[in-house]
């Protein structure tokens, strides 16, 4: 089956991706949330520069999909409308099992006719974590909440030894309770690793985000695909 892969840059998203390519359907482009007035992903605050990386070392385009807030669900829908015209007959998302966003998801497809795809649901989130750490993913921290976490974590990679300190903290392993959000830098999704450099953090609030920004361009390796 032909899909699109709602993405965030993410852990699960990428995950599921890699799943998705893995059970034999065919990735056809990426959905992106993009806030209009920053223009930067919601999220994940990717710039403009790392969504095209993103886009090229993937080997997929990207669908923007801009909205401020008022009109999430109805720019969602639009960029799902695009994705149609790429061949998607399904759109696909990382979730896990937070059924409010799963429904969200479920009527965003049902208005556009199309299937609505997660490969990742009621997957224990020590399973997903040794799949990513098994598959090679590179995935950054991007954002902790620093109620529940240490600045620290900020910029490092995601390995079994940190996910043991999350576990430590007492969090959701995967962050699906905005505990931490990662970017992801390489696996075999990725035609070439991303290349980043993280910068000093930024306090938002309760949350802080490490600047992490795109250096040059790394050289293609081999994929799966």
């Amino acid at each position: 089956m032909k899909f699109a892969l709602s993405y965030s840059c993410g852990k699960e998203s990428s995950l599921a991706l890699n799943r998705l390519i893995e059970a034999g359907h065919r990735p056809v482009c990426l959905l992106t949330m993009v806030r209009t007035s920053a223009g930067r992903s919601y999220f994940h605050g990717a710039d403009p520069q790392m969504l095209r990386a993103y886009s090229e070392a993937l080997g997929l385009p990207m669908i923007e999909c801009p909205s401020d807030g008022d009109d999430y669900a109805e720019a969602f829908e639009r960029g799902i409308a695009r994705a149609r015209t790429l061949g998607a007959e399904a759109v696909a998302f990382g979730d896990i099992d937070i059924e409010e966003n799963r429904r969200w998801e479920e009527e965003r497809c049902a208005r556009t006719d199309m299937r609505a795809l997660f490969p990742l649901w009621g997957a224990r989130r020590t399973e997903l974590l040794d799949e990513l750490f098994r598959l090679g993913f590179v995935c950054l921290v991007k954002c902790i909440d620093t109620e529940t976490l240490p600045r620290t974590m900020l910029g490092q990679r995601l390995t079994p030894q940190l996910a043991a300190e999350m576990a430590a903290a007492g969090i959701d392993l995967c962050g699906e309770r905005g505990e931490y959000h990662t970017l992801v830098a390489d696996g075999p999704i990725f035609m070439r690793p991303l290349d980043f450099e993280i910068g000093p953090a930024v306090e938002l609030g309760r949350y802080a985000a490490a600047d992490i920004r795109l250096r040059d361009a790394n050289p293609t390796k081999e994929t799966q695909r």
